[in-house]
């Protein structure tokens, strides 16, 4: 299958400059995509273009994938309301090497192969330019009747735009130029959103050298229910796992919508069409074991956390759903343990009382509130409804810092679903 009809049956197709599946069709074609470094980790709405990139590697094409340096510093106006922080040289290089190391899980960067993916970064050809020079070899060629007919300037138009911004898309044109001169780049790949920066790029190049080149961008993913793809009440969903470790990682993906996760695992994953189709009936015959949203977890998680942080994601999952152990539960670092009972209530009691040793009666009343009195906690626990730790707790037990979980934490239960969490100070 070529990389366009691959890219269509997967939804990851929105628009296609004519010519473009010839182009690859007919020659090994170098293609780009950019990244903008304005945070030193991508999240998961960078993931759709690398997967873009991984598809043309995969298909035999060489992908680059463009680190912003030149362009974080400036800002892009396509989508957004206002204009964004300018960010220092030290901060965008910092930046940049962090995103490499997380395109190393996705791309093939092995030399030995003519297809090999690189990374540029157009602060590289863009710090010695002159303004001047940048009038003559760039604004000369690009009238501004074509440069104001970009919706990503009308929309703008409206609420103000700067001089910065406007020039946006010449900028990310001379990239394209740049590329297409130094690395024989014939094709710029991106979201829909794209699109008016990326044409200006193949028409800038047409009108500098007389040759051809050609775009193609992907849907913007937006979930369901209309709201924005990889965002969460506390914001992005990044790959670094300590902006979100790994279990919150793993969850995002297992708490997809059904329609989503259909969506989610033909563009997040390399799965073939057979895969999934055959994940889809598993689905359908039985929704409540979520197959889909366990298999784009698992594929995803794997990818960029690796074997063990899936492993504990799994099991931390599971202890919320009684599966879990004590071994489990003390296997957890701080942060998953936190992720785990986020939103349990919380108690506090001092080392020094637990050094000595709180009996389990005193520790689940006075000491904690999780009973509101000796005596209904000595009737829960003879009722055999206590756990402590994932352990049943016994009435003539006592609490100390044996029981610690990461040298602070003690899980409390009663019943099935109710959690507590106290903390050690």
């Amino acid at each position: 299958m070529s990389f366009v009809d691959e890219l269509r049956w997967r939804g990851m197709i929105h628009d296609v400059m004519p010519g473009t599946a010839e182009q690859l069709e007919k020659e090994l074609t170098t293609a780009y995509v950019g990244i903008d470094p304005t945070a030193d980790s991508l999240h998961i709405g960078h993931l759709v273009s690398i997967m873009m990139l991984k598809h043309l590697q995969l298909a035999g094409h060489k992908p680059l994938a463009l680190v912003g340096g030149a362009t974080g510093m400036i800002g892009d106006p396509s989508g957004k309301s206002e204009e964004r922080n300018l960010l220092s040289e030290e901060l965008l290089r910092h930046n940049q090497e962090c995103i490499k190391v997380q395109l190393l899980k996705f791309l093939d960067f092995d030399t030995s192969k003519p297809n090999h993916a690189e990374i540029v970064n157009n602060y590289d050809w863009m710090k010695e330019f002159t303004f001047l020079g940048f009038l003559r070899e760039v604004g000369k060629h690009i009238t501004v009747n074509y440069m104001m007919s970009k919706d990503s300037v009308k929309k703008r138009l409206e609420t103000g735009i700067s001089f910065t911004e406007f020039t946006y898309q010449l900028v990310q044109g001379y990239d394209f130029l740049e590329l297409y001169n130094t690395k024989n780049c014939k094709l710029q790949m991106g979201g829909s959103d794209q699109w008016g920066n990326i044409t200006t790029g193949t028409e800038l190049i047409r009108r500098k050298t007389g040759g051809e080149a050609f775009a193609l961008t992907c849907p913007l993913i937006t979930k369901a229910d209309g709201g924005k793809f990889g965002k969460t009440e506390k914001g992005n969903i990044w790959l670094d796992p300590e902006k979100t470790s790994p279990y919150a990682f793993y969850q995002f993906w297992l708490n997809c919508s059904d329609e989503d996760s259909k969506k989610y695992i033909r563009i997040f994953t390399l799965f073939s069409q057979e895969e999934i189709t055959a994940l889809e009936l598993e689905h359908e015959q039985a929704p409540h074991l979520r197959a889909l949203q366990k298999a784009l977890a698992r594929d995803l998680t794997l990818r960029v956390h690796g074997e063990a942080e899936y492993e504990q994601a799994v099991q931390a999952s599971e202890i919320l759903f009684g599966k879990g152990t004590t071994e489990t539960l003390r296997q957890l670092d701080e942060k998953t343990l936190l992720g785990v009972f986020e939103g349990v209530p919380q108690s506090e009691i001092s080392r020094t009382e637990l050094e000595a040793g709180i009996g389990m009666v005193d520790f689940l009343s006075e000491k904690t509130g999780i009973f509101p009195s000796k005596g209904e906690a000595r009737r829960m626990l003879k009722d055999g409804g206590v756990q402590v730790n994932k352990e049943k707790a016994l009435e003539d037990s006592t609490i100390t810092s044996a029981y610690l979980l990461n040298n602070k934490y003690i899980l409390a239960q009663k019943g099935k679903k109710n959690y507590f969490l106290v903390k050690v100070v």
